[in-house]
């Protein structure tokens, strides 16, 4: 989605509010900088595939 969809979608007075919110967000500790850039680069090594469910026989 472009920046001109998100404003055409949400509006100005939002977009503004979402600015203003994230402008007045504390910055985040380092180690939060560091976990979030390890999820984000490597989503798969983040976290184990699930296991498959068995299927119920009943359904």
């Amino acid at each position: 989605m472009t920046g001109a969809e998100r404003r055409a979608l949400l509006g100005d007075k939002v977009i503004d509010h979402i600015h203003a919110c994230v402008a007045a967000a504390p910055t985040p500790p380092p180690e939060v900088i560091d976990d979030l850039r390890r999820v984000l680069t490597r989503p798969a090594q983040a976290c184990a595939p699930a296991e498959p469910k068995p299927v119920d026989e009943a359904a």
